[in-house]
């Protein structure tokens, strides 16, 4: 299991997909040695490759040389974007076992995350990046009791202006897994595909139109990967409404999810926007639907 931090240690910061504008990452790794971390950032964080942040070899390096510092012990990814996959082949698993490093990310790191844990059984956490806003108190404090934090168990709730959405009379147990719907689809027909047999999968995206989460949770059934879940754990889905279409968000989830007739919470606030709480990937989990809660327990399965 990863181990915690505390004030004063040193976070990595790397760009596993797209980079970002030299000014712009400079005043948010500032943030965050504001917040009392040290930083490091990795050789290849300012690289430029089109949509990429450097060459596919020099950002799985980034990672390689993150997880063997022991001086590093957080690694933090700067933004999603594109090009997480890339890396996958070029990292070496065997040099990574039994490292029990917290690695945070979202978005297009996903397929990190996941992989992270399905090679190595290391539970990795889908929250803020160094580009997120920490200026929101709902996304810092989850991210900092967290990482400082990791207890054998915990309950992550909705700020409680926010209600969490429960659907069904019965709990759901079982591994969490996921992240964005996208990038899980994407994974298909890899090495890298996910493994939802009795797990949660958790979802969320940004910026599809209703027929693209359509397609892709279409994809994800067909593929069996709803059918053998355990139950769900639904993210944010921002701008994914489309107003042109009288077939709403709902109505797909309806169709794909909530017709299975598992346990289910919506209107979790973990994604793209903001509160974007920090969860655990690969940890074991309990769907609380009559407390309206996720139960965490950081343990072997």
């Amino acid at each position: 299991m990863p181990t915690s931090i505390k004030l004063g240690d040193t976070i990595g910061i790397l760009a596993p997909a797209s980079g970002d504008k030299n000014l712009f990452i400079d005043e948010k790794i500032c943030i965050l040695k504001n917040l009392g971390f040290k930083i490091k950032t990795g050789n290849h964080l300012y690289d430029k490759l089109g949509y990429l942040a450097g060459t596919d070899e020099a950002r799985a390096s980034d990672l390689m040389d993150f997880f063997c510092d022991d001086n590093i012990k957080m690694i933090m990814c700067l933004r999603g974007g594109y090009g997480s996959m890339r890396i996958l082949p070029y990292l070496d698993f065997k040099k990574l076992k039994n490292i029990n490093k917290i690695f945070m990310g979202y978005s297009d790191i996903t397929c990190i995350l996941n992989t992270l844990y399905s090679k190595l059984g290391l539970v990795t956490f889908h929250g803020p990046m160094a580009t997120s806003d920490f200026n929101d108190k709902y996304t810092l404090s989850s991210f900092i009791n967290t990482v400082t934090n990791l207890t054998s168990s915990y309950n992550i709730v909705n700020p409680s202006h926010i209600p969490l959405i429960c659907h069904g009379t019965t709990n759901a147990t079982g591994t969490l897994i996921g992240g964005n719907l996208s990038i899980i689809c994407s994974t298909l027909g890899t090495p890298y595909e996910i493994d939802t047999h009795n797990r949660i999968l958790f979802i969320e995206d940004v910026g599809e139109d209703v027929y693209s989460i359509d397609r892709m949770l279409c994809q994800l059934k067909l593929s069996g990967k709803l059918d053998s879940c355990s139950g769900f754990l639904l993210g944010q889905f921002k701008n994914c409404n489309n107003k042109k279409t009288s077939y709403t968000l709902n109505d797909v989830f309806n169709n794909y999810i909530f017709s299975l007739n598992k346990p289910v919470i919506s209107n979790f606030m973990s994604g793209h926007d903001t509160p974007n709480l920090t969860i655990p990937i690969g940890a074991k989990a309990k769907l609380d639907v009559k407390k309206a809660r996720l139960c965490v327990e950081l343990m072997e399965l």
